[in-house]
């Protein structure tokens, strides 16, 4: 979650008065502040490769300001190479408005009709995604898994690393031909690792894990009126009982390591009622040179495809602008009781309305 005051988590779990503002930056220096912001929405969806997508919506004369970008390369709502800071406030009394910071995005397109100015914004990872590498890109004999990502993410972005990963080296003869953020993909997948752009606008790279504490509990009490309706839906496409991660030790010998779905909870549990045979999804990196390296992906990306296919819940509820893809609820409604589960997709209004979470139940 975002960071909030206490006040201010308190008034967002009801009806709340809020505004939004955004600056824009060209090359490190700001360029506007206080962009009047007349509608939009943000939407995040963690199973794309960039995860963010923002809709504004502008005035074109506002307090005597041409917003319109027309052919000017430097306007504050042109796309090259501007990035808008956005932020949510929060009416929490006294005439004090507390802003939440959303994070930074690259505007991707700006258009003008009539009297409106219409601006598309992408998270950042745009930058990398975009970016492909004009010629093979072969690691050398002393880089690192992190080594690597740098070098395939900056300076674009900052890449911070959680201090729980253990870095190692990289295998001789790796190399990647086009796709600067498929690299990035594969290295972060051999690590048993992921990431996401921070609301500062750094990458971290952290373990990939559903183990964090809830940051906030929802349910359809009447009193507390957290949730307005609850929809859910299942499906068998994607779902994997077991995985096994394949690689190749330096005197080429095939190695591999597997791990089964064996929580207790899940539907997809290896030897249950889901298939009484193992259901295995494939998975192959050259980076992966010991079976302890295996069986660590394997884990990985066992969490990884639950994302897909287990049961999940489609929610709707009063605006909460501190929420993010990847935050741990406890729902209370829709057949649970406390369950734990994790946000895998949201859209946040940027003017009075409702906003809808897609939870996953863990």
């Amino acid at each position: 979650m975002l960071d909030m005051s206490t006040t201010a988590l308190a008034v967002v779990l009801r009806s709340h008065t809020m505004a939004m503002r955004a600056e824009s930056w060209l090359g490190g220096q700001l360029i506007a502040d206080d962009i009047p912001i007349a509608d939009g929405s943000e939407s995040r969806d963690r199973s794309l490769a960039v995860p963010e997508q923002i809709t504004l919506t502008v005035p074109r004369r506002d307090q005597g300001y041409d917003w319109d970008p027309g052919t000017d390369p430097a306007h504050p709502l042109a796309a090259y190479g501007q990035m808008l800071r956005i932020d949510y406030g929060i009416d929490v009394g006294g005439g004090t408005m507390e802003w939440i910071n959303r994070g930074w995005f690259l505007i991707t397109e700006s258009s003008t009709d009539g009297d409106t100015v219409t601006v598309t914004c992408a998270g950042l990872l745009t930058l990398i995604d975009e970016a492909t590498l004009v010629s093979p890109f072969q690691p050398g004999s002393s880089d690192t898994l992190a080594s690597v990502v740098r070098a395939l993410i900056e300076p674009a972005l900052t890449v911070s690393f959680d201090g729980t990963l253990v870095d190692r080296a990289v295998p001789l003869g790796m190399q990647w031909d086009s796709d600067r953020l498929g690299a990035v993909t594969e290295v972060l997948g051999a690590w048993g690792a992921a990431e996401r752009v921070t609301e500062d606008g750094y990458l971290l790279v952290e373990p990939v894990s559903d183990a964090a504490a809830a940051v906030l509990a929802i349910s359809d009490d009447p009193a507390t009126g957290t949730v307005v309706r609850w929809q859910g839906s299942t499906t068998r496409d994607g779902a994997y009982t077991c995985v096994v991660a394949q690689g190749e030790d330096s005197a080429g010998n095939q190695l591999q390591g597997v791990v089964y779905d064996s929580a207790g909870t899940s539907p997809y549990q290896y030897g249950g009622p889901f298939n009484p045979l193992p259901v295995p999804y494939m998975y192959q990196s050259s980076l992966l040179t010991t079976v302890a390296q295996c069986r660590t992906a394997a884990a990985a990306q066992l969490a990884l495809l639950r994302r897909q296919a287990f049961r999940k819940l489609s929610v709707t509820m009063v605006p909460h602008p501190g929420l993010v893809t990847g935050d741990i609820l406890t729902v209370t409604g829709a057949g649970l009781t406390n369950a734990r589960c994790v946000i895998e997709q949201l859209s946040l209004p940027y003017s009075p309305g409702e906003m809808t979470l897609t939870l996953r139940v863990l």
